[in-house]
């Protein structure tokens, strides 16, 4: 992963090398052939290098999905493409009710190499329905795999994980993301990474302390709010505190078994998530770690979501809904002052 290279750009190489090095990888979706290339040109240039195996498909979500499903069931590898990530709702009896069950309901393990692509999240200035994340909507589905594109996972290796896994996989593309640049911390950033830990591939990022020191505050956060959580973290070690971060590549199956030893006992733990409260990752995440940490942090983790409302298309009234660093921020060091 090339830190002068856009995170969408990086996805896009990824699908055209997947699709150079397997003649049974597909790529289906609305608009995904050139010279529109996709919503967000993800797809950009397949159609014409690969002109047989990439489908552009009339608007229905969940025939698309069943045609993916069709695919992977014959041995091939199908890579689907929702426009927004508010459209799985429409594709979701498929994934769940097909692309999960088909696994192991016929007596046998069969491999099913599915990635269902979608991009999620607001700030944007989309509304109420292109800005959702839809993520909580699928988590704990038996052999359904989910992935979120983060700023410190590479997104092509994200994509031939997922694509390999002989699963189905949903990954989780906020949209911000695209036009923003690997985070590779250097000399002088104040950050230090390390990583990745376990199957989730979690990366650590420490802000405020030297490696290998005890953090005041964990905040455990996803792809999508990482570029908010770490602003949120730079503006609380500017006072002193000491804030590490986890964010995995993987969203479900999770495991926190290699990095729940990283926690400092009396520390405050936080987990943010990009949807509404409460239900979510954040609160699977938190009960976890409850079980985990009780007893040796300060207080049950702390959840920080986007509120509980329709997302509306005005940037100004859009950015009081979806949570913002100053948000994570000022909770953190309320937390702190009060526990």
């Amino acid at each position: 992963m090339t830190p002068r290279a856009r995170l969408g750009r990086i996805l896009n190489g990824g699908l055209h090398r997947l699709m150079a090095e397997d003649d049974a990888v597909f790529v289906l979706g609305e608009d995904v052939v050139d010279p529109y290339g996709g919503a967000f040109k993800i797809t950009a240039g397949l159609s014409t290098a690969y002109p047989s195996r990439v489908f552009g498909t009339p608007i229905s979500e969940a025939a698309i999905v069943g045609l993916a499903n069709g695919l992977a069931l014959t041995g091939e590898k199908a890579i689907v493409e929702i426009m927004f990530g508010d459209f799985m709702t429409l594709a979701f009896d498929q994934i769940v009710n097909m692309s999960s069950k088909l696994v192991s309901m016929y007596g046998r393990t069969l491999p099913v190499h599915l990635v269902v692509r979608c991009p999620v999240g607001a700030g944007r200035g989309y509304g109420a329905t292109h800005s959702q994340s839809p993520q909580r909507h699928f988590l704990g589905v038996p052999d359904l795999h989910l992935f979120e594109l983060s700023p410190v996972h590479d997104p092509a290796e994200q994509l031939a994980t997922a694509i390999g896994l002989g699963r189905p996989s949903v990954l989780f593309e906020p949209k911000d993301l695209y036009g923003r640049h690997p985070l590779v911390p250097g000399a002088g950033s104040g950050i230090g990474v390390s990583g990745p830990f376990g199957r989730s591939q979690w990366m650590r990022l420490l802000v405020g302390a030297g490696e290998g020191a005890a953090a005041d505050v964990t905040v455990f956060c996803t792809g999508g709010t990482l570029t908010r959580s770490l602003e949120a973290a730079r503006a609380l070690a500017a006072t002193g505190v000491a804030v590490q971060l986890f964010v995995p590549s993987r969203l479900f199956p999770f495991d926190l078994e290699p990095i729940v030893g990283f926690v400092a006992p009396g520390s405050l733990v936080s987990v943010v998530d990009d949807g509404p409260g409460p239900a979510g990752w954040a609160s699977a995440v938190a009960a976890q770690l409850a079980t985990y940490l009780w007893g040796t942090i300060r207080r049950a983790p702390v959840l920080l979501s986007s509120a509980a409302s329709v997302i509306p298309a005005a940037r100004a009234l859009e950015s009081q809904v979806v949570i913002s660093a100053a948000d994570i921020e000022t909770r953190l060091a309320r937390e702190l002052e009060t526990s």
